[in-house]
């Protein structure tokens, strides 16, 4: 499988446009997958795995605004939103849930194509294994699970590791707090962006030269954290 095809799943209320779309991926080397409401999507994505996600908005039920919080929650597979809402303040929404893409339908099947390729290709080179980080006087060796600021050797409890290490691998791109729950607490947790601000508050004192002025681990106001 080259880098721009995979297994794409649609999830989608309209039928019609489902099958018509799942041909046409299947004929330029896509494996599409099939879901009619969010339930069964959730279900598909927890079984399958996918490498992207094409979702509707507007469907019976549960929304595709849940759908996407509920898949970054456990996830960080590639969305690509496929909706007739074009307000602008739709589409910010969705980009602070963590969607990759926003495409606003009626457009060609060419266009769609296009941009499921160009986010399977960004995402995989992006997501390739990096051996550690390293920024100024910042550096962590994932496979040593060492950290070290300056001279250093930084100790750190096993979530502060965990939530560091989720924003090194993404770095330079900010961190939403959904994937930063989802991904540094067990799936169920009861964890809350208090929570998560504690521990930011206790890596800074731990990692930056001025805990107060932090130059590495720093906020994106409205939605989450940026290692850099």
């Amino acid at each position: 499988m080259s880098d721009s095809t995979g297994t794409i799943l649609l999830i989608d209320d309209d039928r019609v446009l489902v099958e018509l779309m799942s041909d046409q991926l299947r004929a330029v080397g896509h494996h599409p997958l099939a879901a009619f409401n969010g339930t069964e999507g959730l279900h598909i994505a927890a079984q399958e795995n996918p490498d992207l996600v094409l979702l509707d908005v507007m469907m019976p039920g549960m929304s595709g605004w849940e759908v996407c919080e509920r898949l970054r929650e456990r996830s960080s597979v590639p969305i690509i939103m496929l909706t007739a809402r074009d307000e602008e303040i739709d589409k910010l929404r969705a980009f602070r849930l963590g969607v990759d893409d926003y495409v606003t339908v009626p457009c060609s099947f060419a266009e769609v194509l296009a941009r499921v390729e160009a986010v399977l290709r960004r995402t995989r080179r992006r997501t390739a294994p990096a051996a550690g980080f390293r920024s100024g006087g910042l550096s962590m060796d994932f496979a040593l699970r060492r950290v070290m600021a300056g001279k250093r050797a930084v100790e750190l409890t096993v979530t502060e590791y965990r939530l560091l290490e989720t924003l090194a691998r993404r770095s330079p791109c900010p961190v939403c707090l959904d994937t930063i729950v989802g991904e540094v607490w067990a799936l169920g947790a009861d964890t809350g962006f208090e929570q998560v601000k504690h521990y930011v508050w206790t890596l800074r004192r731990k990692i930056e030269p001025d805990p107060d002025n932090p130059r590495h681990l720093v906020t994106v106001r409205g939605f989450g954290y940026r290692l850099q």
